[in-house]
């Protein structure tokens, strides 16, 4: 996969990965819950060099245990390299990596933002298809020991008990608001408590006060999400209630931002690594 993915794998295979994994995704909850140890990643954005680096680093699957955050597509030139590796880890180790879907996960963002012309580019426009599909089948958020409550975006309005994520139907496009779109669109802010209007001009911003009610109606001590470049990979906030994770070093080449991820270990100490 470090040369062209069309060089590796034919396109039936690739068809076949993507039907199989779309298959897994349904079996799991749309609120995936897993244990610690486990690392919590950020978005790779098409970045596949960088994400190799960065098990190179830290470890692979299975000896680790990771939990991706989503944005695994566009702005970058391996969206297609980087989904086949982590789906093929899924099928092979599907209680090892988990993944949960991020805003580009998404028609409407990813046919504008690279992941359509790559697809065309490498094996037809037949693909994007087949992609959005299983996109629409991808988990929505993580629970982590019961504690710590993860997703590409941020809070909703709407999440005032954590069985509302479990019970989103899917398959499942994006509508303009909602709960799903909260979960992979909203940021937080420090300008003040409570609900904002995005600047982004879908989903909301959330402050301090939002994500400590958050913390204490669904009975979890932190929030990990990623969706923002923060410039040494990783940024607390709301008195440490909530991390945001970005995981695409030097992100599009416009940027100068370290990557981080975060590990949570058997005690539930939260540490970063950044390169």
């Amino acid at each position: 996969l470090d040369i062209c993915i069309v060089h590796v794998i034919s396109f039936p295979e690739i068809v076949n990965i993507i039907n199989q994994v779309s298959a897994v995704f349904m079996t799991e909850s749309n609120l995936c819950e897993c244990e610690v140890p486990i690392k919590v990643v950020g978005d790779i954005h098409a970045q596949y060099q960088d994400m190799n680096r960065l098990f190179d680093l830290i470890g692979r699957v299975p000896q680790e245990k990771f939990l991706f955050l989503g944005d695994y597509v566009d702005r970058g030139p391996q969206g297609l390299e980087v989904l086949t590796l982590l789906f093929a880890l899924k099928l092979r180790y599907r209680d090892r990596i988990f993944l949960l879907r991020g805003n580009h996960e998404t028609p409407s963002v990813n046919k504008i933002y690279g992941f359509y012309n790559e697809c065309v580019m490498k094996y037809g426009a037949g693909i994007w298809w087949d992609y959005q599909a299983c996109f629409n089948r991808i988990p929505l958020a993580g629970l982590i020991s019961k504690k710590v409550l993860c997703m590409h975006g941020g809070l909703s309005p709407e999440l005032n008990h954590l069985d509302v994520i479990r019970n989103i139907p899917r398959p499942c496009e994006p509508l303009d608001r909602g709960l799903l779109i909260d979960l992979t669109w909203a940021d937080p802010t420090n300008k003040g408590d409570g609900w904002f209007h995005s600047i982004r001009g879908i989903s909301y911003m959330f402050g301090k006060g939002v994500v400590q009610q958050a913390c204490q109606m669904l009975g979890i001590d932190l929030v990990i999400r990623a969706h923002q470049v923060v410039q040494d990979g990783y940024e607390m906030m709301a008195g440490r209630r909530l991390i945001t994770v970005f995981s695409a070093p030097n992100y599009c080449g416009q940027f100068t931002n370290a990557a981080a991820i975060v590990c949570l270990d058997e005690d539930m100490e939260v540490n970063d690594c950044c390169w």
